[in-house]
């Protein structure tokens, strides 16, 4: 085995602390990511972020000698703890063993609104933390340039938001906006995702997108809040059949980035 560490009962209620408080994240300005290949990729790519690895006794035993010199090589603080001790950090039926400690990443908003182009897209009330984390990863995947967040929406640094991104919450600049008049105050043009209604429009009608957009997109029982629906230069539907009324709204977002990513931009 390497030589590591042993994590102390101080540095294990640490750990806990940063997985269930977000004022706790927030105060320290770090986050969780946990598995093995969450955890090496984020080694691999983004070496900096990583504060601290800790890996469980059974881990250790099996890791690849590849991972092994991986870490040896980073020069990153490391340390051991019991399985049961691991097992305390984990809401995984069969937790891995090995998790990191990562910077929560800073990215400059003013920067991104002055931009000629922008395509991002908006979340409002946005309760699900799987769904968080899917259109995180989504957006990411999809080059997105940033996502915009409601307060009341999950934590997204929240262990189960993160798991669902993929860690992409590392590479994809995120906001936390109270109105979305931050955004349509600076030019950004909205347009907003609904059901369907007498004032949408399908979204394959349309064939060219503004220069500076935002997809906006609600909460998942309730859909967007009136006062966002009246800021929408455009109301769009994803038109369905066979009965189903409406989609889960990782799915919208999906779908609705998707196809207007591959949209030409007009004035």
């Amino acid at each position: 085995m390497s030589s590591l560490a042993t994590l102390t009962r101080a540095q294990a209620a640490r750990i806990r602390d940063l997985l269930r408080d977000k004022r706790v994240r927030n105060a320290e300005g770090a986050f969780i990511i946990e598995g093995a290949k969450p955890v090496f990729d984020v080694l691999l790519h983004q070496t900096a972020s990583v504060k601290s690895l800790i890996v469980s006794e059974d881990y250790e035993r099996r890791e690849t000698d590849r991972h092994r010199r991986l870490r040896a090589s980073l020069n990153i603080t490391s340390y051991r703890c019991s399985d049961h001790t691991f097992a305390t950090f984990s809401n995984l039926e069969n937790p891995q063993g090995i998790l990191a400690v990562v910077r929560q990443p800073q990215w400059h908003e003013e920067t991104l609104l002055g931009q000629p182009n922008l395509f991002a897209v908006f979340g409002e009330e946005l309760q699900d933390p799987a769904n968080v984390g899917a259109i995180i990863r989504t957006a990411a995947a999809l080059n997105v340039d940033a996502l915009w967040l409601t307060p009341d929406s999950a934590d997204i640094y929240n262990p189960k938001v993160v798991r669902a991104s993929a860690g992409a919450v590392l590479s994809l600049p995120i906001f936390v906006i109270e109105d979305i008049a931050r955004l349509t105050g600076e030019g950004v043009l909205l347009f907003a995702a609904e059901a369907g209604g007498g004032e949408t429009v399908a979204m394959e009608s349309l064939r060219r997108i503004p220069k500076r957009l935002v997809l906006a997109v609600g909460n998942e029982s309730r859909g967007l809040s009136a006062h966002t629906v009246k800021q929408a230069a455009c109301r769009f539907t994803i038109p369905l059949s066979r009965h189903i009324d409406s989609l889960n709204v990782a799915a919208t977002a999906a779908i609705a980035l998707h196809y207007f990513r591959r949209l030409k931009a007009g004035g």
